[in-house]
C-alpha cells in the first residue's frame, strides 16, 4: 500500500483510498456493506488521555462497544464470536471476532464523525493491539445437497460439552487464475465435509480494508459446524489434506484460519 494513502493509527493503518470510496459512493450505487473486524487485544488498556484504571484490553473494547453510534446510522452488529483456536499464522493473536452491517458505505463514514461515537474511541485505541475492518459484499455459495445429513445425523454431533462453531477463512490469493485453484480444492472439500454436517453462514468478497496492517485481502468466508470435533474431523482427512496440498496451497498467497464460538450470529440470515 503506497505510503500516501495510508495513515497511521496506533492500532493499524488507515487506507484513505478505500475511505475516499466509502464517503463518496454516489446514492444510486450505494448500498449495504459489512464490515468484518479481527480484533486483537492488549493484555493491559493503555490510555493515552490521562485516565488510569487497570483493565484488560478486552474489557477496554468492551467499553468502547459503540452500540448507540451503529444505531443511529442504522447498522447492527450481526455477528459476534472469541476466538477458540487460529491455525497456519500465529500474529497477531486474533481474540474477538464481529460483523457489522451498515445500510450503506456513507453509513459507516456518518458514524466516525458522531460525537457519541468518538466519545467511545479513546477505549478501542486503549484496548486494541491489532485489528484488521474490511469492508465485504455477499458473494453466492454452493448449496448444499439435498440429502446433507441433519446435525443430529453427523458422526460429531452437537453436545453441551461440544456445541457448534464456525470457521472463519481469510483469504488472499496469489492471482486471479489461483481462485480456479481455491474452486476445485473446495468441490474437493465440501464431498468431505457435507457429511460431517457442515453448511455455509456467508461468504464475502472483500472491497476494502479500511484498517489494516498493508495487507489487501480477497474472500472472508464463514463456515458452520455441529461441534469442534467435526471439523477436526473434516480438517484431519487424508483425502482433504491431499486437495489442500494440491490446489488450497497453490491458490492462496495468505490466510487467517480460525475456530470460533460465537456470542451472536446472524450471518445466515437473508444478507440483503
Amino acid at each position: 500500500m503506497a505510503e500516501n494513502t495510508t495513515n497511521e493509527v496506533r492500532y493499524g493503518k488507515v487506507d484513505r483510498e478505500y475511505g475516499k470510496r466509502l464517503a463518496t459512493t454516489p446514492p444510486d450505487e450505494d448500498g449495504p456493506v459489512w464490515m468484518v473486524n479481527l480484533m486483537s487485544y492488549r493484555d493491559r488498556a493503555e490510555y493515552t488521555d490521562g485516565r488510569e484504571g487497570e483493565i484488560t484490553g478486552r474489557e477496554a473494547d468492551d467499553r468502547y462497544s459503540p452500540v448507540g453510534p451503529l444505531k443511529a446510522v442504522g447498522a447492527r452488529i450481526v455477528f459476534m464470536a472469541d476466538v477458540d483456536t487460529q491455525f497456519f499464522n500465529d500474529t497477531p493473536r486474533w481474540d474477538r471476532i464481529a460483523v457489522a452491517k451498515y445500510p450503506t458505505r456513507r453509513s459507516f463514514i456518518e458514524m466516525q464523525t458522531r460525537k457519541d461515537f468518538t466519545d467511545l474511541h479513546p477505549h478501542k485505541d486503549a484496548g486494541m493491539a491489532a485489528t484488521i475492518i474490511a469492508g465485504c459484499q455477499p458473494m453466492p455459495v454452493p448449496a448444499l445437497p439435498a440429502d446433507a445429513p441433519d446435525w443430529a445425523d453427523v458422526p460429531h454431533p452437537p453436545t453441551d460439552d461440544d456445541p457448534p462453531v464456525v470457521v472463519l477463512h481469510v483469504l488472499k490469493f496469489h492471482d486471479p487464475a489461483a481462485r480456479n485453484e481455491m474452486a476445485t480444492y473446495t468441490d474437493h472439500a465440501a464431498k468431505i465435509a457435507v457429511p460431517h454436517g457442515v453448511h455455509i453462514d456467508a461468504w464475502f468478497a472483500v472491497e476494502g480494508t479500511i484498517v489494516g496492517d498493508g495487507r489487501q485481502w480477497d474472500q472472508i468466508r464463514f463456515n458452520a459446524f455441529p461441534s469442534k470435533a467435526a471439523f477436526m474431523a473434516v480438517a484431519l482427512d487424508p483425502e482433504r489434506l491431499k486437495a489442500q496440498a494440491n490446489h488450497r496451497e497453490v491458490a492462496l498467497a495468505d490466510t487467517y484460519t480460525m475456530i470460533l464460538r460465537p456470542t451472536r450470529n446472524q450471518l445466515n440470515e437473508p444478507l440483503t
